[in-house]
């Protein structure tokens, strides 16, 4: 398959409101990579971070830096923890899809763009992304038949259509009203991912992937590894409905946890909601509880309402350490997903509460 040229484009989060001092600095940081200025941008994005280190808007832009520094790797992993902690956001989805096809990894690109779309199913540049890609597998499977049969001329011709489909397309990003509409040329990569600046209404995110395209899979840790864990499926825990029909002893305690964050999460009780994880709970990023339970608040409050799920929770238990895995149902205002969740809790004089947590299979 050709190469193709591709364009960065900065386009906002869907559904993403930042702090006005932090919509600031996405605009500068925006402004000095279209001047030229990547290093510059990048140190000012961190000092940034550095005072709101979960900010999605900042943590997406880092993704961007990382791309025109070349920093491929560092990007999969912006991207990827963004996925975790912000799994509602279908663009570090579709970012995430396009790093991986550009390392022609398009199994893990297309698993990434099928998240995307599940989060917002109305995101046209992932479908047709997801297209892209489909188009890519299809390539190569037909290429590997011809190795084996290099005499199927029907092979030959549905292959010759495919290449006439991918080749020679060139990415051409829509520029969004917020900020400059030329676009920044990364040189190398191949499908480039969007950028961010922030917007007061969601728009359609960067422009169709060629052939390979953007979001993934999430990849999360597995939880520490239990020896001769006990393993008993439970009912489904919904919001406001009982689990502790079919389980007992610790595992009936255990989704009792699970039910009061669920239904805490929906009613916007945040001190409820809070109190479920542990004083030792660590974010994702590594952050500390106090400016995770801070920024927390801020996203659940802010919503107008929101209503979570619990379906078909499985819960494994080795002494004092538990894990919960269920698919997370997440309705709020306009935006519904699904996703499966992993609750890791440890037990703590006498009540069990939440330690770490996961998005993602």
């Amino acid at each position: 398959m050709r190469h193709l040229s591709s364009a960065l484009a900065f386009v906002f989060l869907v559904g993403m409101t930042p702090m006005p001092a932090y919509a600031d600095e996405a605009l500068e940081v925006g402004r000095m990579l279209r001047a030229g200025q990547t290093d510059a941008a990048a140190a000012r994005l961190e000092a940034a971070l550095a005072t709101k280190p979960r900010d999605a808007q900042l943590r997406f832009m880092r993704g961007v830096i990382q791309i025109e520094q070349k920093r491929i790797d560092d990007a999969i992993l912006t991207f990827q923890r963004m996925t975790e902690d912000f799994p509602e956001l279908p663009e570090p989805y579709n970012n995430l899809a396009v790093l991986h096809a550009g390392k022609g990894q398009y199994d893990k690109a297309r698993a990434a763009l099928e998240l995307a779309i599940r989060t917002h199913p109305a995101y046209a540049t992932a479908h047709e992304n997801l297209g892209d890609v489909y188009a890519k597998l299809a390539s190569e499977s037909y290429n590997k038949a011809l190795q084996l049969d290099a005499n199927n001329n029907v092979t030959q011709v549905k292959l010759g259509l495919i290449k006439d489909l991918i080749g020679g397309k060139t990415v051409k990003p829509t520029a969004p009203d917020s900020v400059a509409a030329k676009p920044v040329v990364v040189a190398a990569l191949a499908p480039a991912p969007v950028a961010i600046a922030p917007r007061p209404a969601p728009v359609a995110a960067v422009a169709p992937l060629p052939a390979p395209s953007k979001p993934v899979a999430v990849v999360a840790p597995a939880p520490a590894p239990v020896a001769a864990p006990v393993v008993k499926p439970a009912l489904p825990v919904a919001v406001a409905t009982a689990v502790n029909v079919g389980a007992s002893g610790a595992e009936a305690e255990i989704l009792s946890v699970v039910q009061t964050w669920a239904s805490a999460w929906s009613s916007k009780n945040v001190d409820t909601y809070l109190a479920q994880y542990a004083q030792s709970f660590r974010a994702n990023d590594g952050g500390a509880r106090k400016i995770w339970a801070a920024e927390r608040r801020e996203r659940i409050e802010n919503k107008k309402s929101i209503r979570v799920i619990v379906e078909k929770p499985v819960v494994t238990v080795n002494g004092d350490k538990a894990t919960v895995k269920f698919r997370q149902g997440y309705e709020a205002d306009a935006l519904r997903t699904s996703s499966a969740k992993t609750l890791v809790l440890s037990k703590a004089e006498g009540n069990w509460r939440i330690v770490s947590e996961r998005a993602g299979g």
